[in-house]
């Protein structure tokens, strides 16, 4: 049921295959002219999207780490206590994140890094998030890889994805605009979150959908 979270420990697997492929190059240089933008707009995001965010990150405990955090807008997200880390492809997103949280620095809690090919040991972290990010990886199956890697056996990977609605009449105009919208934005705004998650490395074992099935907030275990 559309915003309470329900249990599946065996959904059905799914294909990724989609012709909407971007470069790393593509992306930085969409969020680099975009970082601005998006940092002056993060009242907007924590209006629309805030409640949905503290929602998915609600068990999020120990230290986090954030993939492709942008602004670092998940970071007020978190309950008390946990110990944050972003990272980001985006040297410019970084640079709004430290500006909009002084609290966090370069080099310290911020790291330019690809959520390809994250640069932490195994089992790093006891919690990682992400949010509306899989849509614009390359190889969102590396990626979840990556999270499921550093994440401790006994963590959780916790994501709040946006994705084709369960709104037939949403749905078909996001089929319509998805190429136009991908050639503006390299966001696959139309994917199936929950079969791309159920298609990787990770174990799924809560989910729940909120705003006509667009945004699905999943918890998901790592896989062994």
């Amino acid at each position: 049921m559309a915003g309470e979270p329900t249990t599946d420990d065996s959904i059905a697997s799914a294909p990724t295959a989609d012709r909407h492929r971007q470069s790393l190059a593509d992306i930085r240089e969409t969020y680099a002219e975009n970082a601005a933008t998006m940092a002056r707009l993060g009242w907007l995001d924590r209006l629309i999207t805030g409640r949905y965010r503290r929602s998915a990150f609600r068990t999020a405990e120990g230290r986090v780490l954030d993939v492709a955090c942008g602004t670092a807008t998940n970071y007020r997200a978190l309950p008390d206590g946990t110990e944050y880390v972003g990272i980001d492809l985006s040297p410019e997103m970084l640079d709004a994140a430290a500006d909009r949280h002084p609290e966090l620095e370069r080099g310290e809690t911020l790291f330019e890094m690809d959520a390809q090919s994250l640069a932490f040991p195994d089992d790093s972290f006891e919690t990682v998030v992400s949010s509306l990010s899989t849509c614009t990886f390359p190889d969102p199956l590396a990626a979840l890889a990556e999270m499921s890697r550093v994440c401790a056996p006994d963590g959780q990977v916790l994501l709040l994805e946006h994705g084709r609605s369960d709104v037939g009449a949403i749905a078909r105009f996001q089929d319509w605009r998805a190429d136009a919208h991908f050639e503006k934005h390299n966001c696959r705004w139309n994917q199936e979150p929950l079969d791309l998650v159920s298609g990787s490395e990770l174990a799924v074992r809560e989910y729940a959908t909120w705003a006509f099935g667009i945004l699905t907030g999943i918890r998901a275990e790592p896989g062994e």
